[in-house]
């Protein structure tokens, strides 16, 4: 079961994850987070960096160890990881790999209302799905391979194996779906598109 943390935003546990490596100032993190690719899973901005630092700084997980200024530029604080931090990193991360969670996808929720279109509009929304779906796949299988041809260990593009596995998962459904509405021997284009007064959707030849 899920804890509940002092600070839940997963920003914080990438926070924590660098500073478990080396002190570091806010303007550092925000560069390693995007240098690593890691605002493709964690969604963050300069305003969202600093906010989080401040709550953790608050719940004692990270402390200030030095501030300095360099000539004209903002004066810059240092955070180091407390012991707390690491233990509360290291008990985070764990339950994130083993504890599944329910999350809310924007396509189930759209799933779960689709009857309300007919089908003769939905199948061209799915076909052009698909075509991004395919886009992103193709995207994602370049960035695998470049990174690989550049001696990175595959053990640090595993979230992007993990997006490969969902893509093609997907793309299985959607294929699947399309089949079932536009297929004759199922019925579902017939039924639904007689629901909305329309013919029913037909397949691709």
């Amino acid at each position: 079961m899920a804890s509940k943390r002092k600070v839940g935003n997963l920003l914080a546990l990438a926070v924590l994850s660098y500073l478990s490596q080396q002190p570091m100032h806010p303007y550092e993190l925000s560069r390693t987070l995007r240098e690593h690719g890691d605002a493709r899973s964690i969604k963050f901005n300069h305003g969202s960096l600093y906010m989080v630092v401040g709550q953790l700084a608050r719940a004692g997980y990270i402390t200030e160890v030095e501030t300095s200024r360099a000539g004209q530029r903002p004066e810059r604080t240092v955070y180091a990881l407390t012991g707390a931090g690491r233990a509360e990193f290291r008990d985070w991360l764990r339950e994130l790999v083993a504890e599944p969670e329910h999350e809310y996808p924007r396509f189930v929720a759209a799933l779960s209302l689709i009857a309300a279109l007919p089908p003769g509009e939905v199948v061209p929304l799915l076909r052009h799905r698909l075509d991004q779906l395919h886009r992103a796949r193709a995207e994602i299988r370049g960035i695998i391979d470049s990174t690989l041809a550049r001696g990175v260990p595959e053990l640090f593009l595993v979230e992007e194996e993990y997006r490969l596995s969902l893509l093609g998962a997907e793309i299985a459904f959607v294929e699947e779906f399309i089949g079932k509405i536009t297929g004759p021997q199922t019925g579902w284009g017939a039924a639904w598109a007689q629901f909305h007064g329309e013919g029913s959707p037909q397949a691709e030849t």
